[in-house]
């Protein structure tokens, strides 16, 4: 899931935060299902790659870029998880961090049909079926579960079920899969109550005019240690299905398939593994059922 924030603290910006492509055509470049590594290799060659300018990498986020993906509100410094991710996958794919060029991209127009102006986005962007109808996805770099915030004398903060917050009045982002899993698994007795952007749900929940919030976890410690003062993280819930982010890429790109090869052989290598503990690992919270 993902939402963003619009706020700023210290000057570095905060947002919140919901596979495959769909596409039955064979990706551009590609050989057969039983083409052989040597082949496969050599369509993902540097001097062969499908992009927007030829000899750079050009790579989308939104903007403000927020710790702990990112961190001082600079994609290009290769500090937060994302930004690492991003530059691991640039090394992958054979690009110096010189030639990678970072673009402003909002959220809700990253997955919208038509051209893009990326090789490839990243930006906490749930893989989902109705996305992958309109883009491509590479294979998950991570999986997100939601979690609740409340305020200080919230009559959400004594929940320890999902079912103790069916009665309570939730705030999420619009176009966030954190409202699809308010729906799926705490089936509030009322609607949540949608927000355009994060600044609206931080303002609802000091305003105690929602009770709690759902957001993914990472963004969760963010809030209550940054942003929400004497507010705390309720508990954790996986998403139904899971929340998977991928990254994203036009629909139908010749660049799909060797961005895909490039998160898989970081997976099986444990770097992702070592990015995620390193920026977003040593928390927890309760788990919620």
């Amino acid at each position: 899931m993902r939402i963003r924030h619009l706020s700023m603290l210290s000057l570095l910006a905060l947002s919140l935060v919901a596979a495959g492509c769909g596409d039955d055509e064979e990706p551009s470049g590609s050989g057969s299902a039983s083409a052989t590594p040597t082949a496969a290799a050599a369509s993902c060659d540097k001097s062969s790659l499908e992009l927007k300018t030829d000899g750079r990498l050009t790579v989308g986020t939104d903007k403000p870029a927020f710790p702990p993906y990112f961190e001082d509100d600079d994609p290009t410094n290769g500090k937060g998880f994302e930004s690492a991710v991003a530059y691991a996958v640039a090394e992958q794919l054979g690009f110096a961090e010189s030639e990678v060029k970072w673009v402003t991209v909002p959220f809700n127009s990253s997955y919208a049909p038509g051209p893009k102006d990326f090789d490839f986005d990243i930006n906490q962007i749930s893989i989902t079926p109705q996305r992958a109808e309109r883009v491509d996805f590479s294979e998950p770099y991570f999986t997100a579960p939601q979690a609740v915030i409340a305020p200080e004398g919230s009559p959400a903060q004594k929940a320890t079920s999902l079912a103790e917050l069916a009665d309570k009045k939730i705030g999420v982002q619009v176009g966030t899969t954190s409202l699809e899993a308010v729906q799926a698994s705490i089936k509030p007795t009322e609607d949540p109550q949608v927000f355009n952007d994060s600044n609206d749900v931080v303002r609802a929940l000091d305003g105690n005019r929602v009770d709690a919030a759902v957001v993914d976890l990472p963004t969760a410690f963010y809030l209550t240690a940054a942003e929400l003062e004497n507010s705390k993280i309720v508990g954790q819930f996986a998403a139904p299905g899971g929340d998977e982010w991928g990254l994203l890429l036009e629909k139908g790109s010749g660049l799909t398939d060797c961005v895909d090869e490039a998160v898989k052989t970081l997976s099986d290598e444990g770097e992702l593994k070592r990015l995620q503990d390193q920026y977003m690992g040593g928390e927890s919270a309760p788990e919620l059922r």
